[in-house]
């Protein structure tokens, strides 16, 4: 079963969760019964800035901090497709999911480090497939650039970023409300047949789909190639979600006792 998590990262009920929908409905169609999509959405949810006090290094990957963090963070260790779809605030991501981008990064540090000699602070090669859908009211005001700030944090974390398909995706899905600022606009703009929205509707089912497919692909892969990637422990929690991880060593890594938070995909 492939797991896909959709994260509306806006802090209201609107059109991040219109596209995500969207997004989400290509992904069950990609191949029906085998994909599993969790919707999950910033809205009334709490997210504290990192403080980056290095605990999470000693804990396990554990956060001092305790809000909605944990929960958002076990979801999207466990998927295996991350599908993001935020309105752009300032030129970039809302700050709700900011905090939680920067919180997750160093858990997993902290979470993988015993996969790793001492010393040596590096991630595994997590291979989930992230696709980005950004939207604001004006045009030209910071979609492609949020776009490229969450396909840079899917490379540091070691993962793959997807887009949709040409034309309407370069690097994700990226559109506009026509300046109109109601949280339906793009549902009714889609309706009526307005052409921009209809663009940017195609571009977040493809985003869906397309991430979707690679996911598949990368699942029938890892399967084939298991007994080799074995020999890498960077491997290993991708592994684990696939249920190819070798026994003897799965949550174990180098033969450190696994911390809190240390547990299989």
């Amino acid at each position: 079963m492939v797991k896909v998590l959709g994260i509306s990262g806006s802090p209201r009920k609107g059109n991040s969760q219109f596209l995500l929908e969207q997004a989400l409905e290509a992904a069950r169609a990609v191949s029906p019964g085998k994909v599993e999509c969790t919707p999950y959405t910033l809205r009334g949810k709490k997210f504290a800035p990192c403080v980056s006090c290095f605990r999470c290094g000693e804990q396990g990957g554990e956060c001092v901090l305790k809000d909605d963090f944990q929960e958002l963070r076990d979801l999207w260790v466990a998927a295996d497709v991350v599908i993001y779809s935020v309105p752009v605030y300032h030129m970039g991501v809302p700050g709700q999911l900011k905090c939680f981008l920067d919180r997750l990064g160093n858990s997993l540090f902290g979470r993988y480090r015993h996969l790793f000699p001492a010393g040596v602070d590096s991630l595994p090669k997590l291979l989930k497939v992230v696709g980005a859908i950004a939207q604001g009211v004006h045009l030209c005001s910071g979609q492609e650039h949020t776009i490229t700030d969450l396909v840079c944090h899917a490379l540091i974390l070691q993962c793959i970023p997807v887009t949709g398909d040409m034309w309407q995706s370069y690097i994700g899905a990226g559109g506009w409300t026509s300046n109109d600022i109601a949280r339906d606009a793009l549902a009714r703009q889609a309706e009526a047949g307005e052409a921009d929205a209809a663009v940017l509707v195609k571009a977040a089912r493809d985003v869906g789909r397309r991430a979707t497919e690679i996911a598949l692909v990368l699942r029938e892969g890892g399967r084939v190639l298991r007994d080799t990637l074995r020999a890498d422990p960077a491997y290993l929690p991708f592994l684990e979600r696939l249920g190819c991880a070798d026994p003897t060593t799965a949550g174990g890594g180098s033969g450190a006792e696994p911390g809190a938070g240390q547990g299989t995909d």
